[in-house]
């Protein structure tokens, strides 16, 4: 009996193993199949990317190719709206971190106050890629490349077909300037390109410049504001499209014509942009394409795979009259 009693505790010993292998085996695909891998398991990139907000057609073109792009790359895309402030994406990036992606993109609100949030990702050994706008920092080591536009160049290309259509001006031609949020790289360079470039017309002078934060309400209301302290503006420079697009709503509310009473620039080149310039309501626009979301997944592979990458990366980017306006837009995607 007592052999007996033996090999029967024998048997439900194997058959308690037999069982618990068996549920670790359907736990084990259950994870899997449901995606908790968190994209390490499956041999997906995963990359973690905080984006400014929605504050214009711009960023919305630019968000949707991001994600785009990432679906078509196989990369899980981690996204997070930061809602125009620093501290939110600044916690976005922290948490990346945490959940340790293996890459972080992100395009800063402003210029200023990264390093310490950055010299964290750099110690987890987690690559940072800047889009769209660029960082001020000294340490060049915090991140890998930065890619987008030469937004100085765009500030100079709109300053220097403004001074081709003044050249024969004797008299003072005075601009008003609707800049993009303060602090932001866009802003301080498309200012500083502009300026540069009407200093060589003395009587190109800014008379009124103030932040419309890249959005049509903060354009409008700003322009509202322009048009009551300086009875005599003849041009607006507008840093984007929806500032340019908000302003042409108090322009027009103010009995003037845009486009013929004041000349209108801008820089973008979103569709509803281009419409307003085909229009004839603009008169100029200096291209900065959205499209970022392939080159960047290429990115993103080439630093995942330790792959030496260029420190700045630019689009190629063009500009428009009203007649090319005309002929671009039929194809516009964004």
């Amino acid at each position: 009996m007592k052999r007996m009693r033996t090999h029967l505790s024998s048997r439900k010993v194997i058959a308690v193993l037999t069982a618990a292998l068996l549920a670790t085996g359907v736990a084990a695909c259950g994870n899997s199949d449901t995606g908790d891998s968190g994209g390490k398991d499956d041999g997906k990139i995963t990359l973690g990317f905080s984006q400014v907000g929605a504050e214009s057609g711009w960023r919305t073109a630019n968000t949707t190719s991001i994600k785009e792009a990432a679906a078509e790359a196989g990369i899980d895309l981690k996204f997070d709206d930061a809602q125009q402030k620093q501290e939110n994406q600044i916690k976005a990036i922290r948490n990346f971190i945490q959940q340790k992606v293996d890459v972080i993109a992100f395009s800063p609100v402003v210029e200023s106050g990264w390093d310490t949030v950055l010299k964290e990702a750099k110690d987890a050994k987690i690559p940072v890629i800047l889009t769209d706008r660029a960082v001020d920092s000294a340490d060049k080591s915090l991140y890998k490349t930065f890619l987008g536009s030469d937004f100085v160049k765009e500030g100079r290309l709109a300053g220097e077909w403004l001074v081709e259509k003044e050249k024969a001006a004797t008299g003072p031609v005075n601009i008003v300037e609707l800049q993009g949020t303060t602090g932001s790289a866009p802003a301080n360079d498309r200012k500083k390109g502009f300026a540069d470039a009407i200093s060589a017309n003395p009587n190109l002078k800014i008379i009124a410049s103030q932040s419309g934060d890249f959005t049509r309400a903060g354009g409008k209301q700003v322009m509202e504001q322009f048009l009551k302290a300086n009875p005599k503006i003849d041009v607006l420079f507008a840093h984007n499209d929806d500032m340019g697009l908000g302003a042409l709503e108090a322009i027009t509310a103010a009995g003037k014509v845009p486009g013929k009473d004041i000349t209108i620039i801008t820089v973008d080149a979103v569709k509803d942009g281009m419409q307003a310039l085909a229009d004839g309501k603009f008169n100029f626009i200096a291209e900065c394409s959205p499209l970022l979301g392939p080159q960047l997944m290429d990115l993103v592979k080439k630093v995942h795979n330790g792959e030496e990458v260029p420190v700045r990366i630019e689009t190629q980017e063009t500009t428009f009259t009203q007649e090319q306006a005309k002929e671009a837009l039929p194809n516009r995607k964004y």
